[in-house]
């Protein structure tokens, strides 16, 4: 499985550290590293289908844990924002509570600014970017059950304390506070560090050096397992549905359609049928319609249909715009086009479509690949769009 992970910084003009991995071959794609927050739209050809994962800088999120009365129900919950007043700068009115794992009678809790929750989210959103899980960048650092992880990323340090605790900055504050930290301790505090930067200057520390990894790469692979999302309740995002089923609509419509009327012809009893008959036949009637627009009227639903699929198969030798689309499966495949509109000329056993594609790179190989399974492809007009391109393509059987 394949994945990009993004990490946003808290301002637009942050640099924003990006890279594309893949967890079942293990390997590393593409990677690489934006100016700003404007340059997101460039990763939106990257992503394709990909599963979209963001990590927020933790120093904008305030990690808690809130101790609930013993055997506490899921309505204690909506009481944690006033547990918490006091310890918050802004009033709570204006911050969004998350809620991370429960252990016992503890809740943890992650507290963002509205604005700054709303803020990563239209980055994303005006990249056209569908991503469906931000991470406080901390909780993306492995953890180490013995002490502390410290991982450098560009010019600032991630360093994960326990489960749900940690610090993310620049090492101008960092450093003097994991330094604050160390000297509190009676014996050496054990740190993991995942980075070639040594943290030598920082007294009573037991370092233990980890494998040297592309810092983005040692957080995707956590990432990928953490169980917590700051998008939940209204920030929740939907997930978009692909274009497959639009592709193959009419099949799934002739499928439902053939199941229908065999149910009505053999497994409907005359006292179902009466008194169904009026709700089914509106059904029908709609199915019908949404499946061929231009139908027409008809008496006998199953006759009808039989003629219009006669039509759909209609061509030279073998050649019917079914079997024309089955063969031109691969073809969709390989190059991610999808047709937006499509009509079959029987007479010249042609299918003609306006094929979508991320760029006219897509559409070409789209025309290899329907050449080479046998098919006489012709090209019109192509227009740029705000997600791609379209053209128009004539497709012919050579047989």
């Amino acid at each position: 499985m394949e994945q990009l992970l993004v990490r946003l910084g808290s301002r637009h003009a942050d640099p924003i550290h990006w890279l594309v991995w893949s967890s079942t071959e293990q390997e590393i794609i593409a990677s690489g590293e934006l100016t700003d927050a404007g340059q997101l739209s460039t990763l939106s050809e990257r992503a394709g289908q990909r599963p979209v994962i963001a990590l927020a800088p933790t120093s904008d999120i305030l990690l808690k844990w809130v101790q609930l009365p013993p055997r506490a129900g899921r309505k204690v919950l909506s009481a944690v924002p006033f547990m918490l007043e006091d310890e918050l700068a802004l009033d709570i009115s204006q911050q969004f509570f998350a809620m991370g794992p429960r252990v016992g009678d503890r809740q943890a809790v992650a507290v963002v600014a509205h604005a700054q929750l709303t803020q990563w989210r239209d980055w994303l959103s005006d990249a056209n970017l569908n991503c469906q899980t931000l991470l406080p960048d901390v909780l993306a650092v492995p953890q180490n059950p013995a002490g502390w992880s410290a991982l450098k990323l560009g010019e600032q340090w991630l360093l994960r304390e326990d489960e749900w605790k940690g610090l993310q900055g620049e090492p101008l504050w960092v450093i003097p506070a994991l330094t604050h930290l160390a000297r509190q301790q009676e014996t050496p505090l054990a740190v993991v560090n995942y980075s070639e930067t040594p943290l030598s200057e920082v007294p009573n520390l037991q370092i233990e050096q980890a494998p040297l990894e592309l810092p983005m790469l040692v957080l995707a692979k956590e990432a990928s397992q953490a169980g917590f999302n700051l998008f939940q309740g209204e920030y929740k995002v939907k997930h978009k549905k692909t274009g497959h089923w639009q592709q193959w609509r009419m099949a799934a419509v002739l499928a439902a359609l053939a199941l229908t009327t065999s149910l009505v012809d053999k497994g409907v009893s005359l006292y179902q049928l009466k008194s169904n008959n009026a709700e089914l036949s509106n059904r029908i009637d709609e199915t019908v319609q949404a499946g061929f627009p231009r139908i027409g009227v008809y008496r006998d639903v199953r006759r009808k249909l039989q003629s219009e699929m006669a039509k759909l198969e209609q061509g030279g030798g073998n050649a019917s715009m079914l079997v024309m689309l089955e063969q031109l499966t691969p073809a969709f495949a390989a190059s991610d086009v999808k047709p937006q509109t499509l009509r079959f000329d029987s007479d010249r056993t042609e299918i003609r479509i306006q094929a979508l594609g991320r760029n006219f790179e897509a559409l070409e190989q789209f025309r290899r690949q329907a050449e080479s399974a046998g098919f006489v492809v012709e090209q019109g007009a192509i227009n740029n769009r705000d997600n791609g391109v379209v053209g128009s393509v004539a497709i012919r059987s050579q047989s």
